[in-house]
């Protein structure tokens, strides 16, 4: 390279930082992002199993599923309903868990007043977890049978099918789920750290004998529990995603040299090569990569250079235009993954990615896609289209977070929401009965606010009706890493 070319290339890179470190502030915000954030954060709520606080804000919900875990003699009352059911899955309950705990950790500064409220959705998740995990060896993967409770379209204050309580154990393991809840409750032990810290030292403790017993004993939790989390939330990854995403998540909060050495040692064998790039409850091989991408870029750990790379990979996928795009989207723009509740991938996605331009920018970095040059900027410009996209600027004219702007889907599938609530009809409404609701044109008369729906098809068309739960049914997991996003697109717009 000559002299010239090369002061153009350094003018280049140059140019590119610079632009790199801007934000979106002092620009026009397209929405209100403050307010999304409060309503993605309020939805957890409304997903609540167990004993209700004062404090409660979904008001037309009320206690549900107290006697949790009485089929095994354990106590297993709490966390969430995963989604528009009754049912209490721990494999997407402990991502939720770890995608509302890694949003604190990147967002929680700017989420001023919401941030208590965060907090306090980790902390109804990571009781539950302890409770599922207080036997050594030993979770308790679910409660309640999927397909009986899929007869029945009940509120959750009347249930009454069969609450069956799944376990994994060393005869039956389940690493998948095992490293999954680990990442879970070390994650959530960096949120509590300086603000409660027993509890925090309680839950990273739990964290580091859960992760030992996802390693030690292994094998898919699918494998032996088929018949009861196939197909709901079968591990189609098979569990070696989890194990790298558990290790890294235990080496961010352990700060100490066993679980990087157990990174340095099985990373190509638990994929981090691998160039998968769908990042959700079943597979965490993108996660892992941008967290790990962190420790080498800010606390300059050499070791996980290779990281970078990997990471580099996955964002390329994501870019339009560029050689290595690999992502589908819909005419409107809408990143597009599948027709089962495709919104999961976009907020997942998202995150990602102001999460990765967070990390670009505070180490001056930027991604090279086969000679294109993507700085941060693009990046965060990609996911603000995306959730610009999910509150209302789209082909429909519709925001697909229940609650948000003037027209949000009205039909969604979830039984508490779609029922009367128990103030309004105190008396029971039996398994069978629910259905002529369920069936019903009328809109829900409960609000689920914040509740993002699965969202529109790959024509960017959604029909707003209640029995197409792929398109009408919310998911913790799905917002839980959109609460990060949001926090930091009204940071940006100086909106809080």
């Amino acid at each position: 390279m000559t002299s010239s070319l090369r002061l153009l290339h350094l003018l280049l890179v140059l140019t590119t930082l610079s632009s790199a470190t801007a934000t979106f502030r002092h620009r026009t915000a397209s929405h209100n992002y403050r307010d999304a954030l409060t309503k993605s954060v309020l939805f957890f709520e409304g997903q609540r199993s167990g004993k209700f606080p004062p404090n409660q804000r979904m008001s037309w919900r009320r206690n549900s599923g107290l006697s949790d875990g009485s089929a095994m003699k354990v106590d297993l009352v709490g966390g969430y309903y995963d989604a528009g059911d009754n049912m209490k899955f721990g494999f997407p309950m402990a991502f939720t868990t770890t995608m509302l705990s890694w949003s604190v950790l990147e967002f929680g500064g700017m989420m001023k007043s919401e941030l208590g409220n965060a907090k306090t959705a980790i902390r109804w998740a990571t009781d539950y977890l302890l409770k599922a995990t207080a036997q050594p060896d030993t979770i308790y993967v679910q409660v309640g049978d999927a397909n009986k409770d899929h007869a029945c379209w009940e509120r959750p204050e009347d249930m009454d099918t069969q609450r069956t309580v799944i376990k994994i154990d060393r005869n039956s393991p389940g690493t998948d789920v095992a490293a999954e809840t680990a990442a879970a409750l070390a994650s959530a032990s960096l949120v509590f750290r300086k603000s409660d810290p027993n509890y925090s030292k309680i839950l990273l403790k739990r964290a580091i004998r859960v992760f030992a017993f996802a390693d030690k004993y292994r094998g898919s939790y699918s494998d032996g529990l088929k018949s009861y989390v196939c197909p709901f939330y079968c591990s189609y990854s098979g569990y070696q995603d989890e194990l790298l995403w558990g290790a890294a998540w235990l080496h961010k909060a352990t700060r100490g040299p066993t679980y990087l050495n157990f990174i340095q040692a099985n990373g190509q064998a638990l994929g981090a090569n691998e160039n998968d790039n769908t990042f959700g409850w079943d597979n965490k091989h993108a996660g892992a990569k941008i967290l790990l991408s962190k420790a080498f870029l800010l606390q300059k750990v050499q070791s996980l250079h290779d990281y970078k790379g990997h990471a580099d990979s996955f964002i390329c996928s994501l870019v339009p235009g560029v050689p290595s795009s690999q992502t589908q989207y819909t005419p409107g723009g809408l990143l597009f993954k599948m027709d089962d509740s495709n919104m999961q991938y976009v907020t997942s996605t998202t995150f990602l990615l102001v999460t990765y331009a967070k990390f670009l920018t505070q180490s001056h970095t930027i991604v090279n896609c086969g000679g294109a040059i993507v700085t941060p900027r693009h990046l965060r410009t990609i996911a603000k289209k995306q959730v610009d996209y999910l509150l209302g600027d789209n082909p429909m004219k519709m925001s697909f977070m229940v609650g948000y702007g003037p027209r949000f889907p009205q039909r969604i599938h979830h039984r508490g929401s779609s029922l009367p609530s128990i103030s309004v009809h105190p008396a029971k409404i039996d398994c069978g009965s629910g259905f002529n609701f369920m069936h019903s044109e009328s809109p829900n008369p409960n609000i689920l606010v914040g509740a993002v729906v699965g969202g529109p098809d790959k024509h960017d068309r959604y029909t707003d009706e209640r029995s197409d739960y792929f398109q009408a049914e919310p998911a913790t997991y799905t917002n839980a890493p959109l609460v990060g996003t949001l926090a930091y697109l009204a940071h940006s717009f100086g909106q809080i």
